[in-house]
């Protein structure tokens, strides 16, 4: 039988329930258990693919198409579980089902209520996942006393009374400030918070204390005593360096043994052989090089989280250091281009940036430096190659121009958008490549095919491939029917290529996303200083 995990948040938001909730499902994957993730989220959006990522961080997209919260990207990452659909449960999606069943008279003429109707819903998409592994850790989003996660809380109490004590266990992560005037460490945020979550018919059997530094033990025991809860299942979680050290110090700490203990798991102490020799690539490592991310959702860091996260696992296994350059698509002087080693340019909707977008892949192409184009970041470099090589000044998207007479970028004659629901036109979850031979990503990927994970809707034009193509433009990647440009490339060049895919969501630490890990590769070896910017030069969209 699954046993059940349920990660809860207090005090404030933004403290790390997903990093916690994916390090405990690292920790009892070491120990040998079959582990499955899962968040619930509190918004009324159906799921996160229409929202801004300046709001909500990037869309994560899993092996199946569905779009979700960025938390299932860490919890894919820390486990190596790749997760679907019903992975991510919202509450818009959780009344639209219910709302559906009631209008097709599922409930036979009863009133239909919060409770029982909504939380059982909520109890199906939280049992429908386990398929029987033998933890499931379910993250419940918010942070206790936000009236939106009220039904998840009772759902949650409720599978805890049905399956039992012994089945079901509460993580409760919470902060203690330090206020610095007074030099203390304040617990009484966390009495609240825990008492807080009393009130509502839950007692948290671990609570993880987040902090800026290591809690002593006096601490410890103050929220043992005050909160209820035994000394060894006071877990602290002091802000570090890099995330993927958090696993060892939930495992120094006792989380999984608290947890191994609580469940009667009888698991075997946990395995980190393979997590400790990643981890220590990181040994020695003295060259620093630049990459930037050439983007537009800047206003949120974790717009871009996948993406920042796949550079970091290239490169770990390159032997450098990431020195992180973020350049506003919208505005940037080009001479910032010459001190890189690398530039990414991601993903996107919209028109805003883009001409900045083109005018920085020119400058990378004729000058030689790193370009790795992502979905909107190959549209981009084959507006810009069909502007600025083929001579068709006015090449363009339909995405970002209605009446251009050169769409080089425009949709299928077979997608729809009248359609009412946004993504029904877009490309999205799992797709085969065939990569072409003779290319260089024929020697990133080495396989004839591969499954990258998509969320697109525009499609390079048809119609002037052969153009392109005649022009230097090589299509390096199409789909298996060769009617779809998947990825793109240049000769000549040390590392010029995009895709129309999404590599960093499939990246892990221990084995990087292979184009994320060339393109890294590329870039440690750029030594020079490009200084043929012309003066003054500045893109302002």
């Amino acid at each position: 039988m699954t046993k059940y995990i349920f990660v809860t948040g207090g005090v404030v938001s933004g403290l790390g329930k997903g990093i916690t909730s994916a390090s405990l499902g690292n920790l009892l994957k070491a120990r040998g258990l079959s582990v499955v993730n899962q968040k619930l989220d509190p918004y009324i959006n159906v799921d996160p693919d229409t929202m801004n990522p300046f709001q909500h961080g990037e869309v994560f997209v899993t092996e199946d198409g569905a779009t979700t919260d960025l938390d299932l990207g860490h919890y894919e990452r820390f486990t190596g579980v790749n997760l679907r659909k019903d992975a991510n449960v919202t509450t818009g999606s959780i009344y639209r089902k219910v709302i559906e069943r009631e209008r097709k008279g599922d409930y036979l003429g009863a009133t239909v209520q919060v409770i029982p109707h909504i939380t059982d819903e909520i109890k199906r998409r939280i049992k429908g996942i386990s398929n029987e592994v033998d933890v499931q850790i379910t993250e419940i989003g918010g942070t206790v006393g936000d009236i939106e996660i009220l039904p998840f809380l009772e759902a949650a109490r409720q599978i805890r009374k049905e399956l039992g004590q012994e089945n079901v266990m509460f993580v409760h992560v919470t902060l203690v400030p330090f206020i610095g005037p007074s030099t203390e460490l304040k617990t009484k945020p966390t009495q609240h918070s825990v008492s807080m979550l009393r009130s509502y018919g839950i007692s948290p059997d671990i609570i993880v204390l987040r902090s800026e530094q290591e809690l002593n033990d006096e601490i410890k025991n103050k929220v043992s005593l005050f909160c209820d809860v035994s000394l060894e299942n006071v877990i602290n979680a002091p802000d570090l360096d890099d995330i993927y050290d958090i696993p060892i110090k939930m495992f120094e700490e006792g989380l999984d043994s608290s947890v191994n203990t609580r469940l009667m798991l009888n698991s075997s102490p946990p395995d980190f052989t393979q997590w400790k020799q990643m981890l220590s690539l990181k040994d020695g490592v003295q060259k620093n090089i630049k990459i930037a991310i050439l983007g537009k959702y800047f206003g949120l860091p974790d717009s871009y989280m996948s993406v920042v996260e796949a550079l970091k696992h290239a490169c770990l296994h390159n032997k450098v250091n990431l020195e992180l350059v973020w350049i506003d698509a919208d505005n940037f002087d080009l001479d910032e281009l010459k001190k890189l080693n690398g530039v990414v340019v991601p993903g996107g909707f919209g028109y805003r940036g883009i001409e900045g977008k083109i005018l920085a892949i020119e400058y990378l192409r004729k000058n030689n430096i790193p370009f790795l184009g992502i979905c909107l970041g190959l549209q981009c470099a084959v507006i810009e190659f069909a502007r600025n090589v083929c001579g068709i000044s006015d090449a363009n998207s339909t995405e970002f121009s209605q009446t251009t007479k050169n769409p080089v970028i425009d949709l299928l004659p077979n997608q729809n958008l009248e359609h009412d629901d946004v993504g029904a036109s877009m490309r999205l979850g799992t797709y085969p490549c065939k990569i072409q031979p003779n290319t260089n990503v024929n020697e990133i990927y080495k396989n004839e095919i591969i499954y990258e994970r998509h969320r697109h809707r525009y499609e390079v034009n048809n119609k002037f491939r052969k153009e392109l193509e005649n022009n230097g433009l090589i299509f390096s990647g199409l789909s298996p029917d060769e009617d779809l440009v998947e990825m793109i490339e240049l000769k000549d060049h040390p590392y010029f290529v995009a895709s129309q895919f999404h590599p960093e969501f499939k990246s892990r630490p221990w084995e990087p996303a292979p184009m994320f890990n060339s393109f890294i590769n590329a870039s440690k070896n750029i030594e020079f200083v490009i200084e043929n910017v012309e003066d003054g030069q500045k893109v302002k969209d």
